[in-house]
């Protein structure tokens, strides 16, 4: 007997979702388990940025292979995001180091050799590489793996990271500042660790769902 109810649809999260929760599962296990300061967190969040930008950059490098004019216009585009992003991910870089680092700030312009250290130094690296893992895995699977590389528009790649690092900037730091003045860490990290989750896993969702799966091309 058919069911006048439709079923509901059910949420499948791709390897590269579960991916994407599992790496920021290790943030709120150092949160929860290895006593992770603020500072630590939010340098951990900002490396991310980094990672999302070198590969977008990747991403920008390999759109629409078969189209020879493209690669007329990543000569221009890739060069620009890379300084455009980077510039933006060293002034974020900067305001967590000056303002919630302590002892790495006042050592003047800060350089990479500076970031690499206060990631080493705050215990961080390892979760960063699981982080970059993590971008790796949607790399293959959403972009090269499903061919959303062959439609992809390096015009469009260009700007979008900004969206994404503009609210987790705005959520990151503004959280930051709320667990400092509130003294204890360990709850208010956590939920802002669960938070940057949350918001992480929609972006990703909303953005792979509005691409879709390329069509096949005609014969």
């Amino acid at each position: 007997m058919t069911s006048l109810v439709p079923d509901r649809p059910t949420l499948r999260l791709s390897p590269s979702a579960l991916a994407l929760v599992a790496a920021n599962l290790v943030p709120l296990g150092g949160v929860l388990f290895l006593g992770w300061t603020v500072f630590a967190t939010l340098l951990l969040f900002w490396v991310e940025n980094v990672i999302v930008g070198a590969f977008n950059v990747l991403r920008m490098l390999v759109a629409q292979p078969q189209i020879g004019a493209m690669w007329a216009a990543k000569l221009f585009m890739i060069p620009f995001f890379t300084f455009h992003y980077g510039m933006f991910a060293t002034v974020h870089g900067v305001f967590v180091l000056t303002l919630f680092g302590g002892g790495f700030a006042g050592r003047g312009v800060p350089t990479a050799a500076t970031f690499a250290h206060a990631v080493q130094v705050a215990g961080i690296a390892p979760a960063a590489w699981g982080l970059a893992l993590s971008h790796g895995v949607s790399f293959a699977f959403n972009y090269i793996g499903t061919g959303e590389y062959k439609s992809a528009l390096v015009p469009a790649l260009m700007f979008r990271p900004y969206g994404r690092v503009m609210v987790l900037h705005v959520v990151i730091l503004g959280g930051g500042f709320l667990v400092t003045l509130l003294g204890s860490q360990l709850i208010p990290l956590a939920l802002l660790v669960v938070l940057k989750t949350g918001l992480d896993l929609f972006s990703h969702l909303r953005e792979h769902a509005a691409m879709g799966p390329t069509a096949p091309a005609p014969t």
